[in-house]
């Protein structure tokens, strides 16, 4: 039987890179995916086809989870579609890489709210879903809160609280069975990483060279780790953080 046969989950963020390969990966181990978007449509539903096709189960549901109405339409489609919740990874975030004298205030408001207060709404709306056997929250950090490289002061910022409430809300939730880890992941070859102007650079060439493990990260790497926290596999890790980073650190 597979892992994840008759549980429902909720990735946020679904539409492209990691979180669509963590959809992919929770569908292909037998659980139901909701497939969150903010505004990529097209994306989603190409996410919820490719599960279908290989015979799992997915919607596509539109929500910012930055506006807790949008969050909890997002949960609320969730029970309509499959009657229960188990597992929500946050994966929605954005991120921008700008030197100091160059933050604005825009910037700081954009990447906290996605990053950190609609990992927080997301969170909280969740854990009135899960039923009396618990559930699993799986956070999608970074590894620069790890590496710190210049110009991601903010983007590293709203990872460090990403990190630390995941400890908190461990702690937290214990107590219902709820489990909540993270994962931090290092450079992953994504649509985002492309557009950005990494894949293919000298920053690219260089990082590669610091990888112990010789490579960068493919979104299938990141989407094996979440599998296993969604999965009774992990059943005895909480508050935990997983530098997914091919042993940069």
């Amino acid at each position: 039987m597979k892992k994840l046969a008759g549980k429902v989950a909720v990735v946020t963020g679904a539409s492209k890179g990691i979180g669509a390969a963590i959809a992919k990966g929770l569908a292909a181990d037998g659980a139901s995916v909701v497939v969150n978007y903010s505004s990529s449509r097209e994306g989603a539903d190409k996410v919820v086809a490719e599960i279908a096709a290989a015979g799992g189960k997915a919607v596509a549901v539109q929500g910012n989870v930055a506006r807790q109405a949008d969050v909890e339409r997002i949960f609320a489609e969730t029970k309509r579609a499959f009657g229960r919740l188990d597992v929500l990874v946050n994966n929605a975030g954005i991120y921008g890489f700008t030197p100091l004298e160059a933050v604005t205030e825009e910037q700081f408001e954009a990447q906290f709210g996605t990053n950190v207060l609609g990992l927080l709404l997301a969170s909280r709306e969740a854990a009135k879903h899960f039923d009396g056997e618990g559930g699993s929250i799986i956070n999608i950090s970074s590894a620069v809160t790890e590496l710190a490289p210049p110009a991601s002061a903010v983007y590293a910022g709203t990872k460090g609280a990403v990190d630390a409430i995941t400890r908190v809300l461990a702690n937290e939730l214990a107590g219902r069975k709820i489990r909540v880890n993270a994962i931090n992941p290092g450079m992953v070859e994504t649509e985002g990483t492309h557009s950005a102007g990494f894949i293919g650079s000298e920053f690219h060439a260089e990082h590669e060279k610091q990888v112990p493990l010789g490579r960068i990260g493919q979104p299938e790497d990141i989407a094996k780790i979440a599998t296993f926290l969604a999965s009774s596999d992990s059943g005895w890790l909480t508050g935990e953080r997983l530098l997914a980073s091919g042993g940069l650190r």
